[in-house]
């Protein structure tokens, strides 16, 4: 381990460092601390949070410090970053070579005096109404102390660490909310930045609060998931598909039956809203995007099953503990910034006649092909129930520092479409932005091609101007074809496409949990279960089932990090309209005997 003597070797001039750093943490090098911050940065409220802050010093010459900056908001930068993993600190110093590499976990977050409201936290399958509803409860929870958890007060806490590190100008590394916490230091305090590298940008404005900033810039988003005819099995048109649908549901809510994990029957019933927040979902999970475009299309061709299935895993997989993701901590930072359409300290009771007036007012085309009845997908509903003072928090003007900057954007990103990240970097004189087509929310870590890591790394070392773009990604998995609503044939062929098709759903559905790091077992679309392994690197199916008459059984492991995913393994076909047998997988090949035939086939 580097001793804390030596550590001090490797700071940039600066102010004397303040914490007294100790070993911590699986990487070698990595020191961790607590800096007490003020609850409430003016004195007049006492009292002090502790923030948990990680450190891992620099490699070979040192360029700076560069702060790790996470998105939600509610998530801890240490805990999402986690340089304590040295996969993923190795990954961090890659894209930032020479630069010590701070995480801390922002108030309210991780191990940071973490803000836990449970009946929010756990919520599933609630209207907008009820979750404003369970966030005012949740600010009655948390009590008069939730007014200092606004962006600006997390700016102050950046600053707090820098000096508490004793660095000088620091490199800003920001992912969703985190770019715009990053922008609004940014702003607060340009003297102290080096550079800024942006992640899926949200701008210090954001989140507009009817989702106006999101909704237009859907169609042409949908678009890029099926690009050329790699959709046709499913649907000849994916985002006609869903507007028409989240339209027609707004104004006809569906409901039925459907297999929850475990095997339950449940009853899910789903409306326009609930569409668009799981279409949302699937720019951060590829297994769910593998699966919409066929589910949609059923759906509205009146095949609902596995449309309501998604949306319930959608649900129950975003249920996570508030340390990774504090859903408190969204409510109280969302609610103190929002640029709501009342006065910070109206009363609650006046609020829904303002949101009603200033939808109203709102130019055409605010929310694309959308009704107006999708502003309830915005902020404003949500934090309509937030005790004053609610919105308005303000944030330094600016400008901005004449600083390097790369803001990186995903071409399959629904929450923080590329226009915010253009107009952001218009801002900048030494600007760039990078578009990965084929990827979602998230780039870096969500680019297996690497492109964006190396225009990064580039851009840092060297100082080389990145692409405008990087060639398309290719999917974790194709799009699945359409869904099957009745048995196979009982011959071998008809049952060997059935089980590939079966198959490739299961290996979504997996997809699915490998994204969201779930530990759920999912029940097929008919029947059987998905069981995910500790690792997260194969999965097992029993009975597994989309289609009546077939099921199969076994177990498939991801081989090598080629894209799309190849899975190894031999899986048991049976059911009454199938002829049974076996069949083994490998890449993107199948082969075996079904009713003493061979076959063969592609995955």
């Amino acid at each position: 381990m580097v001793a804390v003597a030596a550590l001090l070797l490797l700071l940039l001039p600066g102010q004397a460092r303040a914490a007294t750093l100790q070993p911590c943490g699986k990487t070698k090098g990595l020191v961790c601390t607590t800096v007490n911050v003020p609850l409430d940065p003016t004195g007049v409220v006492p009292g002090t949070v502790p923030l948990y802050v990680q450190e891992l010093p620099a490699t070979g010459f040192s360029t700076g410090v560069a702060f790790l900056i996470a998105g939600g908001p509610g998530q801890g930068s240490a805990q999402a970053f986690d340089l304590g993993d040295p996969t993923e600190a190795q990954f961090l110093q890659f894209i930032l070579p020479g630069y010590t590499l701070v995480a801390f976990d922002g108030r309210g977050t991780g191990k940071s005096d973490v803000l836990n409201c449970p009946a929010l936290q756990n919520a599933v399958t609630v209207t907008a109404d009820q979750e404003a509803a369970l966030a005012g409860a949740c600010a009655a929870t948390l009590g008069p102390d939730r007014q200092f958890y606004a962006t600006s007060n997390h700016v102050q806490d950046i600053e707090s660490v820098r000096k508490a590190l004793g660095a000088g100008k620091i490199a800003l590394f920001g992912v969703s909310y985190g770019t715009k916490l990053a922008l609004a230091y940014s702003l607060a305090f340009p003297q102290n930045v080096q550079r800024l590298l942006l992640d899926s940008v949200l701008p210090p404005s954001g989140p507009a609060p009817f989702f106006q900033d999101v909704l237009p810039s859907m169609p042409h988003t949908l678009s890029e998931y099926c690009p050329g005819t790699s959709c046709r099995a499913a649907t000849p048109n994916y985002s006609a598909d869903v507007i028409a649908l989240a339209n027609q549901l707004e104004a006809k809510p569906i409901q039925g039956t459907i297999l929850a994990p475990g095997g339950r029957r449940e009853t899910v019933h789903m409306n326009g809203e609930d569409l668009l927040s799981t279409v949302l979902e699937s720019d951060l999970d590829p297994g769910l995007g593998t699966e919409l475009p066929a589910a949609v299309h059923a759906a509205r061709n009146g095949y609902i099953r596995p449309l309501l299935r998604l949306f319930d895993l959608t649900n129950r997989t975003d249920v996570t503990p508030a340390e990774d993701l504090s859903v408190g901590l969204y409510a109280a930072t969302t609610c103190a910034d929002g640029q709501f359409p009342w006065d910070p300290n109206a009363p609650i009771a006046d609020r829904p006649a303002e949101i009603s007036s200033a939808v109203a007012a709102l130019p055409a085309g605010s929310f694309g092909p959308f009704g107006d009845w999708a502003a309830n997908l915005g902020t404003a509903v949500f934090c309509k129930e937030w005790p004053s003072p609610a919105g308005g928090a303000p944030l330094a003007s600016g400008p901005y520092p004449n600083v390097p900057m790369l803001a990186v954007s995903g071409g399959l990103d629904f929450r923080t479409p590329t226009a915010g990240a253009a107009s952001i970097v218009r801002q900048f004189p030494q600007g760039h932005l990078l578009v990965v087509p084929g990827v979602g929310h998230s780039v870096l870590t969500a680019d297996l091609s690497f492109c964006s890591a190396r225009a990064v790394r580039a851009w840092v070392s060297v100082g080389v101007v990145p692409p405008s773009t990087c060639p398309r990604v290719a999917p974790w998995e194709k799009p699945l074809g359409a869904l099957p609503t009745k048995a196979p044939r009982r011959a071998p062929a008809a049952t060997l496409v059935a089980a590939t098709k079966t198959l490739r759903e299961a290996e979504a559905t997996w997809l699915q949990l490998l994204a969201t790091s779930s530990n759920l077992r999912p029940a097929g679309i008919v029947g059987g279960s998905l069981r995910a392994s500790a690792t997260a690197a194969s999965f097992t199916m029993t009975s597994y089932a989309i289609a009546p008459g077939l099921k199969v059984s076994g177990k498939l492991t991801l081989v090598g990090a080629a894209i799309p995913f190849r899975l190894k393994g031999t899986v048991h076909v049976t059911g009454a309209a199938t002829t049974a047998g076996t069949l083994r997988i490998n890449g993107l090949k199948v082969t075996g005997t079904l009713g003493g035939r061979h076959v063969s086939g592609g995955f």
